[in-house]
C-alpha cells in the first residue's frame, strides 16, 4: 500500500482509532498496531474484504474497514474461538459486524467531539482491487493498521 503525503486532522481521526483498538481487542481477542493516517486518493481498497457503512447527520459520508484476507480470517477465528473452514458468508459477516461496531464506537466519540452522525446497515465487497465509494468525492482519511496476521485500513470520509 503506498502511504500518501498528504496529512489528516488527528482530532477526527482518534475516535476511529480508539474505536478499531477497542473492537477489535474485545471482539477478537486481536491487537493491532497504528499507522500514520494518510489522505486515500484512489477508491482502490487496501484489503480483499470490505464493508462499508453510509453516515448522515450533522455529516455525511461513510466509513469503511478493509481487511487482507489472512487478517480476516484471523478476525473470525478470534470472533467464534476456533478455526473456520474460511467460509466466505463467516469472513463477509465477521467483517460487516467488526465495521458495524467500529463505526457505531466512533460515531459515539464523534458525538462527544460535538458531531452527531447516524450509521446505516454495512455493505460488504470482497475481490482483490476491489472499489470502495464513497458518498463523497472527497479524498477518503486512510487509518493503517497492522495486526500479527495482517493489514487492514479504516477508512472515513465526511463531509
Amino acid at each position: 500500500m503506498t502511504q500518501e503525503t498528504d496529512t489528516v486532522s488527528k482530532d477526527l481521526s482518534q475516535p476511529f482509532i480508539s474505536a478499531t483498538l477497542s473492537i477489535l481487542s474485545s471482539m477478537a481477542g486481536m491487537s493491532a498496531s497504528v499507522g500514520k493516517p494518510f489522505l486515500k486518493k484512489t477508491k482502490t481498497a487496501s484489503g480483499s474484504v470490505s464493508a462499508i457503512v453510509g453516515v448522515t447527520g450533522d455529516m455525511r459520508g461513510s466509513i469503511a474497514v478493509s481487511f487482507s484476507h489472512s487478517c480476516a480470517a484471523a478476525l473470525v477465528k478470534g470472533m467464534l474461538g476456533s478455526d473456520i473452514q474460511d467460509s466466505i458468508e463467516e469472513i463477509q459477516d465477521a467483517v460487516g459486524e467488526v465495521a458495524n461496531m467500529i463505526s457505531g464506537q466512533a460515531r459515539a466519540g464523534l458525538k462527544n467531539m460535538g458531531l452527531a452522525l447516524q450509521g446505516s446497515t454495512p455493505t460488504v465487497i470482497m475481490g482483490d482491487n476491489h472499489i470502495i465509494r464513497h458518498i463523497s468525492n472527497a479524498p477518503a482519511n486512510a487509518i493503517p493498521f497492522e495486526t500479527a496476521s495482517g493489514s487492514f485500513t479504516v477508512e472515513y470520509c465526511l463531509e
